[in-house]
């Protein structure tokens, strides 16, 4: 049994600043009235680039709570990209909150518990701690998606969200059941322990491993767990949007590779099955549905889709063969590390999709974009090329680093098959590049805030050519490529 010491507790410092703090930001939400919800908001995103950086900053690896609670490379890194991901969304959302009167305290709260839950999840040793972050983060984030109560759409999403969402809690709280009941522990070490001692494995503790990432799929929407998205994405008040196509699709994705490389790592045949079927759904049902849409958020939501599936490619290819695990986990994140830039860029774009009659959602609202608002369409063209994995941007380079692995694991089929899905993802994204540049103009957007226009520009710069270097050599690729290595 480990001892306590408080030197377990600086392995939780961005955890344990972010729950000490939202008590004190609840407090001044109700009783500050007038200027209550700006101090909430821009304290809330100081103590969210805290919880990013702290980790980093303190260099502290080690696990604390008898192996509950890690903290490695891997979970600093993916942390820092959920709190910088939390941080800039609260930021741009302000102003749109504002015009459609709901700038309330609650939802900069609210972020806080969410990314509290994710901060959790990441760091999991043991089923328990994995089920507290993923309930806490769940909850928060279905309170958000109904968060405009006056609007139908909102809490129609909501709801459907919480339905579905406690359907996928119950399928993974099965799953768990199960690897306890056969394993007679909850921690991650220990499971890893009982099943590398066995030389067959029980199909008990297959179906518990199946049905648990049947519930982390949801998380993630991956087909065919994914009725939820296009509907939530559409509901859901879009700065809310921009956060959930981010942040609670990485924290779950870094959870199951918690999982594939920890406790379950020597049954590698039995997930990696679950993973290929997964990741051709995703991406076939996220290519085809994508092309009915009318609505840009679900098509995004679609797109949203196929691009988890191709994140999934990478980690199937951690069991795939001898060539080592670290590359596809080191693929996944570079990809979703792109993604993260890319889809919070084109949400900032979204945003500015409005007339003095109101905000506009519709793919045909963007003809003739060119002719009225040059700087708008440029942004929104490059963030298309990206999705579109486009030679140079950086969208190709992320796709490339996800499949790369899958090709020297020999799953050169499920390659073929993203390489097939992603031709008729280019086909939707450049239909809006087409619909911007060379139909006839249908409006003319009113003048953006600030911060969605820096938002937008400085996604959208990020993914252009000239900016590949840095992310592609150096300090980024060795802090990745150390965040994968923390895992083996």
């Amino acid at each position: 049994m480990q001892e306590f010491s408080f030197e377990q507790l600086s392995f939780l410092t961005g955890e344990l600043v972010l729950a000490l703090t939202v008590g004190e930001l609840l407090l001044i939400g109700i009783f500050v009235k007038k200027r209550g919800v700006s101090i909430v908001r821009y304290a809330s995103i100081a103590v969210l680039l805290i919880f990013a950086f702290s980790g980093f900053i303190l260099n502290g690896t080690g696990s604390a709570f008898n192996g509950a609670f890690i903290s490695d490379d891997f979970s600093q890194y993916v942390k820092a990209l959920i709190g910088v991901t939390a941080a800039v969304t609260l930021w741009f959302s302000r102003d749109w909150f504002k015009r459609e009167n709901l700038d309330q305290y609650e939802y900069s709260i609210l972020m806080i518990f969410a990314v509290l839950g994710m901060g959790i999840m990441v760091s999991a040793g043991n089923l328990l701690t994995m089920y507290i972050g993923l309930e806490m983060q769940a909850l928060a984030l279905y309170v958000m998606a109904a968060f405009n109560r006056d609007s139908l759409r909102a809490s129609e999403a909501g709801l459907k969200y919480f339905v579905l969402g406690a359907l996928s809690s119950g399928m993974l709280l099965y799953g768990m059941s199960l690897i306890y009941g056969f394993t007679g522990t909850l921690s991650f070490a220990q499971i890893a322990s009982v099943l590398g001692g066995q030389e067959d494995v029980n199909m008990g503790i297959v179906a518990g491993l199946v049905f648990m990432l049947a519930g982390l799929a949801f998380k993630i929407s991956a087909a065919p767990f994914h009725m939820w998205t296009p509907d939530v994405y559409e509901g859901a008040p879009t700065p809310v949007t921009a956060f959930f196509a981010g942040a609670p699709k990485l924290a779950a994705l870094a959870l199951i590779t918690r999982l594939i490389t920890g406790p379950f790592e020597d049954i590698s045949q039995s997930w990696v099955q679950v993973l290929v079927v997964l990741a051709v759904m995703s991406m076939v049902i996220g290519a085809f549905g994508a092309l009915m849409q009318t609505n840009i958020k679900r098509l995004m939501g679609y797109s949203s889709i196929a691009n988890m599936g191709y994140a999934l490619v990478a980690l199937a290819s951690v069991g795939g063969a001898s060539v080592g695990g670290a590359a596809g986990v080191s693929g996944m994140l570079i990809f979703m590390s792109i993604y993260l830039v890319t889809v919070v860029g084109v949400f900032a774009a979204i945003l500015q999709m409005r007339t003095r009659d109101g905000a506009l959602e519709g793919i045909a609202d963007l003809a003739g974009l060119s002719k009225s608002n040059l700087p708008l369409s440029l942004v929104i063209t490059m963030l298309m090329f990206s999705l579109a994995g486009i030679p140079f941007f950086l969208g190709f380079f992320g796709k490339w680093f996800a499949l790369a692995p899958a090709v020297d694991a020999g799953l050169i089929w499920l390659v073929v098959i993203a390489l097939l899905s992603s031709v008729v993802g280019a086909f939707y994204y450049l239909r809006i590049v087409k619909t911007i540049w060379f139909d006839d103009q249908a409006h003319t957007f009113v003048k953006a805030p600030s911060s969605l226009t820096y938002i937008s520009s400085a996604s959208a710069l990020l993914l252009f050519p000239i900016l590949l270097l840095p992310f592609a050599t150096a300090p980024a690729r060795a802090l990745i490529e150390a965040a994968s290595a923390s895992l083996f």
